[in-house]
């Protein structure tokens, strides 16, 4: 895998809604006890369904797979961290595949607009992975030590300089004497 798959995915709220209404059994077939609970406790849980099921094809979509090689409605689910941010589960057949191709991490990211239900995915490989700030840091002292480096050659190139001209200007002024 690349180091990094996106995967980009919308529904339309209206249309999950309309969905929900005409097939009662389909939260239940496509959505984690978690997540039903989740949805159907907001305000607007057409929205919040919407929102996880286009979560979950973008995941797919960032592993490169969609729901095939074996991969199960319920194998990308949509939890929250202890801020809010949505955070993308994955078990089974989708588990297996993020780790044969080395993700160690999806970022998720939803946005509720309007009608629309927005989500994007980043399966995120180790060399992707931002480094941690220790590098920047590390990065600058490289910079300050460079620096410092160039500086002590201009001082040794001005001080050569000086040297050669008080050279000069005592052989010059020694000429003037004799002459």
């Amino acid at each position: 895998m690349a180091e990094a798959g996106i995967g980009v995915d919308i529904v339309e709220i209206s249309r999950m809604k309309s969905i929900l209404e005409k097939t009662p059994s389909f939260a239940r077939r496509v959505f984690t006890e978690e997540e039903r609970a989740y949805c159907d406790a907001s305000s607007r849980p057409a929205a919040h369904y919407a929102s996880r099921f286009a979560s979950r094809e973008a995941v797919l979509k960032a592993l490169g797979t969609g729901f095939s090689q074996g991969v199960g409605r319920k194998d990308v689910s949509v939890t929250r961290d202890k801020l809010g941010k949505p955070k993308a589960l994955l078990s089974g057949r989708a588990l297996e595949i993020a780790q044969e191709l080395g993700v160690v991490e999806v970022a998720l990211s939803i946005t509720l607009t309007g009608d629309l239900a927005v989500a994007n995915a980043i399966a995120i490989t180790e060399d992707a992975r931002p480094k941690p700030k220790e590098e920047k840091v590390s990065t600058k002292k490289r910079v300050a030590q460079t620096f410092k480096e160039a500086r002590s050659v201009l001082d040794e190139l001005e001080q050569l300089q000086n040297s050669a001209l008080t050279e000069h200007l005592g052989d010059a002024s020694q000429d003037t004497l004799g002459a």
